[in-house]
């Protein structure tokens, strides 16, 4: 019993009712949707077309439901008289929004109720009592004629469920070593018995018979002294006591403080057993220092969901990036028609949003997952009667949470701090005079010599980038409503460092990917010094029509604040951003290491002279197992060859790969128990990433999950990690089990 059999809301799901779906203007269906008994699924059905398979989506796959016209398809292709009717449901995965409207306001609320309860359980489901779900379900769905009773041949379709492929031999012996009737099926206590040598974990028996020095369990005693030996944590008695209280399952052995076996699983698979360190999970770190003192989780085309040639743009993008703790996000604005500025992809057939929508959608979501400030990237093309449009938009949508003059009431010397900005917006743009001017009230608007380019589709990209661009005036005119906004970020020219050291410290520059990777690697030290006290924003390479990402990395080496990424393009390189925003509260700002704040630093990545940043660590890691992998083809009979690689990026000495060999046939339970060695001088600009692929001696291999975090967030000992999809959400069941050891040199 989930404990949920009573609940109202719940009954109203499982019974089901008729909503319609909104496609288009044209296109509008009834169609009628119920939860499935199992409770993690929703059927559905047309009412003309009975097809034969009914298709079903899984409650863990939906991220959020909204009521009311909250999405672009709703506002767009329905009458807001349904505004109390409307609601949708979002996906983790890149599945399109559900848009749907109910038979009446109440229905709507209810459906919403009853689905958003039952997401909430799911997520407070730990991994244990998802996995028992997950058994039941699958065993339920092999019991082809429902009479809970399991012959061979179901028993073998459950098994490809699961993703164990068996042979025969093997699974008639398992199947009569259950069948204590001798009846030709496993019915009740030996389908679980059944079950129980499936889930065995024999790498986990071991750790825990050796520990289990009380009549066969573990006292506190006995798990305060794994903790210390194995986990190497500054554990004490209460912390031990603490965890069997939190995770042992079994309430005799509760009651005499003993942590079973079970217990014991349950507590590796929770916070404290995972390989991410708990301390880091929460905002931890200084949020004091200067904003330059940051790395900033920055997007670029924020405004696209895929690519950039003929890609839809989406006030739904930049939902999605400021969820992911994204704190810088990009407007590329031109004229539109009524006098209203729209943001799409210039002069190609990615199609269009008004601006006032994305800035609502940005003051809607900016602070759900972080409360730290997000800075509007503006890329204007548009004339000076729709830049004043632009302006009051922002003013009007963003209200006093919008930076509209320096904090204080003198002339700062430098930025102010995350803390200082929380909840709000600052504009980066061109400005046509001083910060200083804000406090002379007489002071005219001075054209400014640098205000003639524009920034990324201007004159610093190379013929073959900018074959697409039509001829323009090259003094862009400004509105000075817009120059008046931008306070902390007035977008200039980068001619080099010198003179980039006589501006001020509101001056920054945005940099192509190839110009600021040859600096990061040629003049790296430099770069560093420049970006103590300045704002760098990186772009990637105009050529990347399909929207592709360069590496980060060489680029935070290098202090750069804002390297944007296509938050919309999964791939390594957003697996790396999300692992280095991962701590700290994921607030998507991390504070930089102390030899990139100093002004006189000597650090330079590239040639790595001995320093406070060389810290050198061993790095052992044992890949001992994997659970659970998803089957990456729907078709039956595929099974996964899974092999692991541990790959470690930093500075270009630290940067290093190894993989496990593949194991045949095996995503259940792979075992491998590899041993691996790296060594780390530079610990503090290190990541580490775990990828998990199957294995495939004809092409590349395929990816099946991966996990990236930092060097500085890992705990030690046995730890389990989670899998992550190639969007960035978790595999619900899937992980790996490792040993890791971090020595000081």
């Amino acid at each position: 019993g989930s404990g949920m059999e009573e609940d109202a809301d719940l009954q109203f799901l499982l019974s089901g009712g008729d909503l319609l779906k909104i496609r288009s203007n044209s296109w509008k269906k009834h169609r009628f949707y119920k939860l499935n008994e199992d409770c993690k699924t929703m059927w559905y059905k047309s009412h003309k077309t009975l097809r034969p398979s009914n298709p079903t989506f899984s409650v863990d796959d939906i991220a959020a439901v909204r009521l009311g016209r909250q999405t672009e398809g709703l506002r767009k292709n329905t009458d807001d008289k349904v505004e109390g009717q409307a609601f949708s449901i979002m996906f983790k995965s890149r599945r399109k929004n559900l848009d749907l409207i109910a038979s009446s306001e109440e229905e709507a609320k209810q459906w919403v109720a009853g689905l958003e309860k039952i997401i909430s359980h799911m997520s407070k489901l730990n991994p244990q009592q998802k996995t028992g779900h997950w058994i039941f379900n699958s065993m339920c769905k092999a019991d082809k004629n429902c009479d809970n009773k399991m012959s061979l041949k179901e028993l073998k379709s459950f098994l490809q469920d699961i993703n164990i492929e068996i042979d025969d031999e093997y699974a008639q012996e398992l199947f009569e070593k259950c069948d204590h009737s001798q009846g030709g099926y496993l019915e009740g206590e030996e389908i679980e018995h059944f079950y129980k040598i499936l889930t065995e974990r024999e790498e986990i028996d071991v750790i825990y018979t050796t520990y289990a020095k009380t009549n066969g369990f573990m006292s506190a005693e006995n798990l305060l002294e794994f903790l210390q030996k194995e986990q190497r944590e500054p554990a004490s008695l209460s912390d031990a006591l603490i965890l069997i209280d939190k995770y042992e399952l079994d309430g005799s052995a509760k009651e005499k403080k003993l942590m079973t076996k079970d217990g014991f699983l349950m507590y590796l698979h929770q916070m404290e057993g995972l390989i991410f360190n708990p301390a880091h999970k929460g905002v931890h770190q200084d949020m004091t220092q200067p904003l330059s003192h940051y790395f900033i989780s920055s997007s670029h085309n924020t405004y696209l969901l895929e690519d950039q040639l003929k890609g839809p743009s989406s006030t739904e993008a930049y939902v999605r990036a400021l969820m992911k703790s994204c704190r810088c996000v990009e407007l590329d604005c031109w004229d539109g028609s009524d006098g209203e500025p729209v943001i799409y992809h210039g002069y190609t057939l990615t199609s269009k949003i008004l601006f006032k929508d994305a800035v609502q959608a940005i003051k809607d979501y900016a602070f759900k997952t972080s409360e730290y400030p997000v800075i509007l990237s503006l890329e204007c093309h548009c004339s000076v009667d729709q830049q004043k449009v632009m302006a009051q938009h922002m003013i009007a949508i963003l209200g006093s949470a919008l930076v509209t003059k320096p904090l204080g009431d003198q002339m700062p010397k430098d930025f102010p701090s995350p803390e200082e900005l929380k909840g709000r917006f600052l504009i980066k743009g061109k400005r046509l005079n001083k910060l200083e001017d804000c406090f002379t009230p007489d002071a005219s608007a001075i054209e400014d010599d640098d205000v003639t380019e524009e920034e990324e589709s201007g004159g610093e990209e190379s013929q073959e980038e900018r074959k697409e661009e039509k001829p323009k005036d090259k003094k862009l005119k400004l509105a000075k409503e817009l120059s008046d906004i931008v306070i902390y970020c007035k977008s200039v020219h980068f001619h080099g460092f010198e003179d980039a050291a006589a501006r001020s410290f509101y001056e920054m520059s945005s940099f192509k990917e190839s110009t600021a990777m040859n600096l990061a690697q040629d003049s790296a030290n430099k770069y560093i010094q420049h970006n103590v006290e300045k704002l760098s924003r990186v772009y990637p390479a105009g050529t990347r029509t399909d929207s592709s990402n360069y590496n980060p990395v060489p680029l935070w080496n290098g202090g750069c604040q804002m390297v944007a990424l296509n938050f919309q393009t999964p791939g390594l390189e957003m697996d790396l951003n999300q692992g280095c925003f991962l701590s700290n509260g994921k607030s998507g700002y991390i504070l930089k290491p102390a030899y990139l704040m100093d002004k006189d630093t000597e650090f330079d990545p590239v040639t790595l002279t001995r320093g406070g940043w060389l810290k050198p660590k061993t790095f052992h890691v044992m890949v001992i197992s994997a659970q659970q992998l998803p089957k990456l083809s729907k078709k039956s009979t595929s099974i996964v060859d899974p092999l692991v690689k541990v790959q470690v990026f930093g500075v270009p000495d630290d940067v290093a790969a190894k993989e496990t060999d593949y194991i045949e046939n095996n995503g259940f339970s792979p075992m491998w128990n590899a041993n691996f060695q790296f060594h780390v001088c530079v610990p503090e600009l290190a990541l580490v990433r775990f990828l998990v692929e199957d294995y495939d001696s004809m092409t590349d291999n395929d990816f099946i999950g991966q996990y990236t975090l930092p060097f500085t967030s890992l705990q030690n000992g046995y730890r389990h990690v989670p899998l992550l999809d190639k969007n960035g959400d978790i595999l619900p069941c899937a992980g790996l089990f490792v040993h890791i050891m971090v020595l000081d040199d």
